[in-house]
């Protein structure tokens, strides 16, 4: 049988073929997708070895009564490259620079760094969800946990940036000023130890605005303490950057850290001004009418209501909340309060018969929650951004994920610091 006839882009991309190398460490399917998308700029060295080894392990499953050789697997894999499906989002083909991509979610951080030339040349992020989303949308499957060695070990050398929306975690501060080894057994450590093993050229972290506060300051006076004197590098002082001042109508703060390598002699920074122009929620809503799935019962509008009063009886404003077209959302979080807290009015409905299980009937008052897509362009997602998992786990996405407009602007400042504008 001829090469090309044992080999499809079938025989790899069948989605009932799942291999699960239980006594193996090492992260061949990722190792392969990285690889394939690699090939024009010298990073796909790294993850050759481990690729090959895929296509032997899908050769073993496939052909079990095949043994493939070196050669084999070579033209095998070479024979891929030029057979790879078209996805939404491509790397440039002709990049500006590189990045990696620590706990990538589903990609927000790359899609900003992507529209400006940029190549990622290395993703990681744990849940298995978000990345079938990522694959979905960028052909790669990102690496597993960076907590881990042999994760760490198939991040390459001489990329520009460094991007990580890392958890934020306390640190057992042993001194007063707080450094690299008080970090340790947290997140942050291991983003810190890649940030000193790679030396970036520039590093774009970012986190919840709770950040600023968190164990009284603490946390974040750590943070910038081993940034600036343990890995040597210029960081201004960290700010708060609103989503709705960016171009999608959420009202989301995050903290945004950035830093240069001090022997580039970037001794300043500007983070971006706020756009002018100001959208509303009307500019996000779906323009067709949306499924009854998406419509709260009676039942349980009553219950939001009476939750709502007896806080309100408190002097607490916690509640749910109906956003006018006009308006904007809060914040999109991965918990349930993220959806009530961000209901919208919408009278198109005609059908009430439920499609879920509900209690009660479907209201009449057209209040319904947002749809994933909704959420999506809340963060500022393309419509062409595939949604490829349930509706629960898309909300969970997108409410982790980053506002990729905010991102974005300031991504294109840290590169035109890097370009010496």
């Amino acid at each position: 049988m001829a090469l090309e006839e044992k080999i499809s882009i079938e025989n790899f991309e069948d989605k009932k073929f799942k291999i699960r190398l239980v006594e193996s460490k090492k992260d061949t399917e990722a190792a392969f997708t990285h690889y394939l998308h690699n090939q024009k700029n010298g990073v796909s060295k790294f993850y050759k070895p481990d690729a090959l080894e895929h296509v032997k392990n899908l050769f073993k499953y496939k052909f079990p009564d095949t043994t493939i050789s070196n050669i084999a697997a070579e033209e095998a894999l070479q024979y891929l490259i030029f057979q790879q499906e078209e996805i939404p989002f491509p790397a440039p083909e002709k990049p500006d620079f590189k990045f990696i991509d620590l706990f990538a979610g589903i990609g927000g951080f790359r899609l900003a760094f992507q529209n400006l030339k940029g190549k990622c040349v290395f993703t990681s992020e744990w849940d298995k969800y978000s990345k079938l989303t990522y694959k979905a949308n960028f052909g790669e499957v990102p690496f597993g946990d960076i907590t881990k060695p042999v994760t760490k070990n198939y991040i390459p050398d001489e990329f520009d940036v460094l991007c990580a929306g890392f958890p934020c975690q306390a640190f057992s501060i042993a001194g007063k000023r707080g450094g690299f080894e008080d970090t340790r057994g947290t997140l942050f450590f291991d983003v810190a130890e890649i940030i000193k093993k790679k030396k970036p050229k520039a590093i774009f972290l970012e986190n919840v605005k709770g950040l600023r506060s968190h164990d009284k300051g603490k946390t974040l006076a750590t943070i910038l303490n081993v940034l600036r004197e343990d890995l040597g590098y210029f960081v201004p002082e960290p700010q708060i950057i609103n989503a709705k001042e960016f171009g999608v109508p959420q009202n989301r703060e995050r903290i945004f850290i950035v830093g240069f390598r001090k022997d580039l002699n970037i001794t300043e920074f500007e983070y971006p001004k706020p756009i002018k122009k100001k959208v509303t929620l009307q500019s996000i809503l779906e323009t067709e009418t949306v499924s009854v799935k998406y419509y709260l019962s009676e039942t349980y509008i009553n219950t939001l209501r009476n939750h709502k009063a007896r806080h309100a009886s408190k002097g607490n404003g916690f509640g749910y909340e109906i956003i006018p077209n006009d308006g904007t959302a809060n914040a999109v979080v991965c918990g349930g309060m993220g959806r009530e807290r961000n209901l919208v009015l919408d009278y198109r409905l005609t059908n009430f018969v439920p499609v879920t299980h509900i209690k009660g009937e479907v209201n009449r008052e057209g209040i319904r929650k947002m749809t994933p897509r909704e959420w999506a362009r809340l963060q500022g997602f393309p419509d062409s951004f595939k949604i490829v998992v349930s509706d629960a786990q898309a909300y969970k996405q997108f409410g982790n994920s980053v506002a990729v407009p905010a991102i974005q602007a300031t991504a294109e400042k840290i590169i035109e610091k890097l370009n010496g504008k």
